[in-house]
């Protein structure tokens, strides 16, 4: 690294150095998000997956070295990024660039971070929930088309009830074999989708299970179940830091879509926001319908390459376009 970083693992990080991490965190609006929390890169390398950090004086960047390629820490499923720093602090992104590596590729950085803008090559929105006060708080946020769909989970809710037993909604369960099923449920997405499958990584699954013994408020994972008499019908994998939970895995069973479960289950957590501890859910970055009609408010991540390399920023904008392109076609396909 150049400047004035250091790049170490994050096994040789001190009680000290976490310590400083955690307050250069809480001292930044901008970082609030769980993926920024320390908890996040030590489960990540706890799973067996190295993490590295390059640190400085009040700066920390979590990172994994792909080759060449540096990329943030837990790449490809950490819907936030960036570096943690002070707010208002200034960053250098090639100071990264030390010891072989040739490039720093991000796809989901926060905007507020210090020194990214020319190596910015797209933007894309990040839809959140504001649950302050609850569902009665958040329906005074939402828009017309949010405040529909939950007055439909909640009628669709009674008929699920009638039709297969009591419904129960468990905000923060600790059950390994609920989280298991998530799992094959979100594989069985990825299968029919012709997506990618995160899961087929083992350290990735790993992951999830360190996170779902992880209970502290400060920062952990938050397993949410919903169940009409002995079935499941939907469920979500999160993670949550303070006031914060990011809506990260989310799965229903397809045999009771007519139902909506899953928007049952956004309503539920709603409902049980405020015993949580819970003021904003981040639904993270996509264009999905149902994220756009649920939300109350958005922010903005960032995709590009930090690199010396003209050439290979310009390739990666290219890229980027073409991507974006395809994502205009099916979108226009499906309204």
């Amino acid at each position: 690294m150049s400047g004035g970083l250091r790049v170490r693992g994050f096994g040789e990080l001190t009680a000290a150095d976490l310590d400083a991490w955690e307050a250069v965190r809480a001292g930044n609006p901008a970082l609030d998000s769980p993926y920024f929390h320390p908890g996040f890169s030590a489960a990540v390398h706890a799973s067996g997956r190295e993490v590295r950090v390059a640190a400085g004086e009040g700066v920390f960047v979590p990172h994994h070295r792909d080759g060449r390629l540096l990329r943030p820490v837990g790449w490809p499923g950490a819907d936030f990024q960036g570096p943690i720093l002070a707010a208002g602090a200034a960053f250098r992104p090639l100071e990264l660039l030390g010891g072989g590596a040739g490039g720093y590729a991000f796809d989901h950085l926060v905007e507020q971070a210090p020194g990214f803008d020319r190596w910015v090559v797209s933007r894309r929105p990040s839809p959140f929930l504001d649950v302050a006060g609850g569902l009665a708080g958040y329906l005074g946020r939402a828009s017309k088309s949010g405040k529909d769909n939950m007055g439909q989970a909640r009628r669709r809710a009674a008929k699920a009830e009638r039709e297969h037993g009591t419904l129960r909604f468990e905000a923060d369960s600790a059950d390994a074999g609920a989280l298991a099923r998530v799992i094959e449920l979100k594989r069985a997405q990825y299968a029919a989708t012709g997506a990618k499958d995160y899961f087929a990584e083992p350290d990735r699954i790993r992951l999830l299970e360190s996170l779902l013994k992880t209970r502290d408020p400060a920062f952990g994972g938050v397993l949410s179940t919903l169940r009409a008499g002995p079935h499941l019908l939907a469920a979500h994998f999160g993670l949550r830091s303070g006031g914060v939970l990011h809506w990260w895995f989310p799965v229903y069973d397809p045999a009771y879509a007519r139902l909506s479960p899953g928007w049952i289950l956004l309503r539920e957590l709603v409902c049980a926001a405020p015993a949580l501890g819970v003021t904003r859910i981040d639904l993270g970055r996509g264009e999905d319908e149902y994220k756009r009609r649920a939300k109350t408010g958005e922010s903005v991540v960032c995709q590009g390459l930090v690199t010396r390399n003209p050439l290979r920023l310009a390739a990666a904008s290219a890229v980027t376009r073409a991507r974006s392109a395809v994502r205009g076609i099916r979108s226009r396909r499906n309204r």
